[in-house]
């Protein structure tokens, strides 16, 4: 179980070496973290739909071993967040960023418990796993840490919860559009206004 903050199982390193946003990115995984053997679809997808601007404050939550973050940092020049629950995670994430030579702020935080701080963008792929209470604590919570005009930005499974979603970020900012669908996967994005 990924979402967890000491998984248990047995390490199992693997080193991952993609292109993502037209960068040479490698990742180090290992077991008990989210998509271990190659960069999911649904952040690949992500990645490509986000609208960010060098300098931009951006906030990963559940950032898991860094793709999202990692990969903004490198081809926008962003100023990453990142957080997540699990410490296995974080442990590789802080390894990530030196491998691929971004500067980012890593720490753990269950959501945004010990986020501090405003940010233009809070995104995330999250961990569907953890149930749909998670999903919306991390849609629902997102407002404090937006500055005004600033974005929320999912990507989530039609299958996994992607109307649900979608349902509660037009509660939360009386917004939310469909950025994109692709295999069965949505980009959800929400503006604080």
């Amino acid at each position: 179980m990924y979402y967890a903050e000491n998984p248990d199982a047995a390490h199992d390193i693997h080193d991952l070496r993609v292109e993502l946003l037209g960068h040479k990115m490698t990742f180090l995984t290992d077991a008990g973290v989210f998509s271990k053997k190659m960069i999911d679809f649904g952040s690949q997808l992500l990645l490509k739909c986000l609208e960010v601007e060098k300098g931009e404050r951006v906030l990963d939550v559940g950032c898991g071993y860094g793709p999202l973050g990692i990969t903004l940092v490198k081809a926008y020049g962003v100023q990453a967040t990142m957080v997540d629950i699990n410490n296995r995670a974080l442990d590789l994430a802080r390894k990530n960023a030196e491998r691929n030579q971004v500067s980012a702020t890593i720490f753990q935080s269950n959501i945004y418990e010990q986020v501090e701080g405003k940010f233009d963008h809070v995104i995330s792929n999250p961990p569907i796993r953890a149930g749909k209470q998670v999903v919306h604590e991390i849609i629902e919570k997102s407002m404090d840490f937006l500055e005004d005009d600033g974005d929320l930005t999912i990507v989530i499974q039609k299958k996994q919860g992607a109307h649900s979603a979608k349902s509660k970020m037009e509660d939360v900012f009386g917004n939310c559009e469909i950025i994109k669908k692709d295999k069965g996967y949505y980009i959800l994005r929400s503006v604080k206004s």
